[in-house]
């Protein structure tokens, strides 16, 4: 995956659980061509492939025609709509999506400006290219009495029938949930302007994957492959935590033994002896120790730590001299001991 293409917020997909499906991971249900409506002897590849090659003309025409659109346009809806998104769904199995002046949630009875629907279960919020996602927009249908993704979440938390849906601006396209959290946002983003300039196959097909038609259909929203999904990567989570605590546990013991017998740290033990430092304030800065040590290995993972615009010689410095990656491989190259010249203990 592309830093930056593809951004997961509240855990909806793990960024572990997108990594197993980019892998097309067989232990994952519902990555059988046949659940996607394919023959049982096309492979997933291929029609990807066809999709992206489709696109990427689609594409390449929808942005030249956009920018010779005059500045009184300010939304660019129609255009944005016609000629980039509904063609894009059309290629994750949304053929003939319906537009819609407004849905009702079951609950309370409102209506909600949402712009399509699919066949009554999946809500599709479209809106143009000048519209911004996160924000309001005077006047605007859609976006006016809130923004576009938070209309769309709004919706799918009133509403009884309706669990996943899909919001876009044609820059960026997001799948969201029914979140129960009224405080923190949950999503995954899909960055389609990194992705079709950036010729970004690979996080193309981590799109059409999540987002193609038969990941929102099920006998019931809750049995749908999407949802199927979700509680995977949430389990996944907790497995993964659970490994990580017993990971710190040990790391801590070991840094804590590492540094009470280092023969220089003699008034670090005259201190524990006096009780000037207690044993709880010493595991705290331990533990304080571990995790930005875990942060910094996972910035460093994902591409995250430096700037994009940091010179490449600044990143080679980096990467050389002061990584965690520099210190994991010291660690497994060099015996333990009690050398301190900075060579490997005999």
């Amino acid at each position: 995956m592309t830093a930056g293409a593809i951004s997961t917020v509240g855990g909806l997909l793990t960024r572990e659980f997108l990594e197993r499906l980019d892998r097309i991971d067989p232990a994952l249900p519902g990555l059988k061509p046949t659940d996607f409506e394919l023959a049982p002897s096309e492979r997933l590849r291929d029609a990807v492939t066809r999709s992206w090659n489709r696109l990427g003309a689609l594409w390449t025409a929808f942005k030249r025609e956009e920018q010779a659109l005059p500045d009184t346009d300010d939304t660019a809806t129609r255009l944005t709509r016609e000629r980039w998104l509904l063609p894009l769904l059309s290629e994750l199995g949304f053929a003939g999506l319906d537009a819609v002046q407004s849905l009702t949630s079951g609950g309370e009875g409102k209506a909600y400006a949402i712009s399509h629907e699919w066949r009554g279960r999946v809500p599709v919020h479209l809106m143009g290219w000048r519209t911004a996602i996160d924000r309001r927009t005077a006047g605007l249908p859609g976006a006016a009495a809130a923004s576009p993704h938070g209309l769309l979440q709004e919706f799918l938390n009133s509403s009884d029938r309706h669990l996943w849906g899909i919001v876009s601006n044609g820059r960026v396209l997001r799948l969201l949930r029914d979140n129960a959290s009224l405080t923190r946002q949950a999503y995954v983003e899909l960055d389609l302007t990194a992705i079709f300039d950036g010729e970004s196959f690979a996080d193309f097909t981590l799109l059409w994957l999540c987002c193609h038609r038969t990941r929102f259909e099920g006998n019931t929203p809750a049995r749908c492959p999407l949802e199927q999904w979700h509680r995977e990567a949430a389990a996944q989570g907790t497995r993964a935590r659970e490994k990580l605590r017993s990971g710190v546990e040990q790391a801590i013991v070991s840094l804590g033994n590492g540094v009470l017998t280092h023969r220089a740290n003699s008034e670090l033990r005259t201190r524990l002896r006096s009780g000037e430092l207690t044993a709880d304030r010493l595991q705290r800065q331990l533990l304080r120790v571990v995790y930005r040590m875990l942060f910094l290995l996972v910035a460093e993972s994902r591409s995250l730590l430096l700037a994009p615009s940091t010179p490449a010689d600044t990143k080679d410095r980096y990467e050389r001299f002061y990584s965690m990656r520099r210190l994991c491989r010291l660690a497994r190259s060099r015996r333990g001991g009690t050398a301190t010249s900075g060579r490997p203990s005999p």
